[in-house]
C-alpha cells in the first residue's frame, strides 16, 4: 500500500451518489449546487445529512432559509450537473444559464430540476463545522421519486458522471 490524500482515496470508493442541492435565493429563484456526498442518518425520525464547503453560496442560503431540497438528478442532466459544480450561484442563475428546466413540488417554494429521480424536501435542524466544510443535518419532510429517471453517480474520484448501469 502507498500513502494517499483523502481526495485521491475517493477514486477507490466510487461510485458516490450525486445530488443537486436546491435552495431559495433572496430574490425567490432556485439555486442549484452539486454535492457528491450525502447520507441517510436516521429513519425514525427521518434525517439526512450532507456536506458543503464553508464558502458555498448554497450553504449560505440553506443556513438563512432553513429549507432545502436534495435531489438526485436523472441521466439527461449529466453535463449540467458538472456545470453546476464548477460555478457559483453568487454570480450565475444556474438553471437558466445551463438550460435546466425546473418544476414545483407540493408544499415548497423551492423548485427542483424536471429530470430528478428523487427529491427529498427538508428543514435544517443544525449544521456543524467540520474543517473546511459544514455538515448539514436536516429533518426530512417529504420524499418524491420518479422511477423513469436513471440516477447519476460520481465516478473515478468525481471526474465523471454517469448512471450506475453505464460505468
Amino acid at each position: 500500500m502507498k500513502s494517499l490524500s483523502l481526495i485521491n482515496a475517493a477514486k477507490f470508493t466510487s461510485p458516490n451518489p450525486l445530488s443537486l442541492i436546491c435552495s431559495r435565493t433572496p430574490s425567490g429563484e432556485t439555486n442549484l449546487a452539486a454535492v457528491s456526498w450525502w447520507t441517510y442518518l436516521s429513519l425514525k425520525p427521518e434525517i439526512i445529512g450532507f456536506a458543503m464547503m464553508k464558502m458555498s453560496y448554497t450553504g449560505e442560503m440553506v443556513r438563512a432559509n432553513k429549507r432545502v431540497v436534495l435531489t438526485v438528478p436523472g441521466e439527461s442532466l449529466a453535463k449540467q450537473v458538472m456545470q453546476c459544480g464548477c460555478s457559483t450561484g453568487r454570480t450565475k442563475h444556474k438553471a437558466k444559464d445551463f438550460g435546466i428546466d425546473l418544476k414545483d413540488i407540493p408544499n415548497s417554494d423551492i423548485q427542483i430540476p424536471v429530470h430528478s429521480a428523487i427529491a427529498i424536501q427538508c428543514s435544517l435542524r443544525e449544521y456543524i463545522e467540520v474543517g473546511d466544510h459544514y455538515f448539514y443535518i436536516c429533518h426530512v419532510e417529504n420524499v418524491y421519486g420518479d422511477e423513469e429517471e436513471r440516477p447519476l453517480f460520481a465516478w473515478n474520484g468525481y471526474s465523471s458522471i454517469a448512471p450506475a448501469q453505464e460505468a
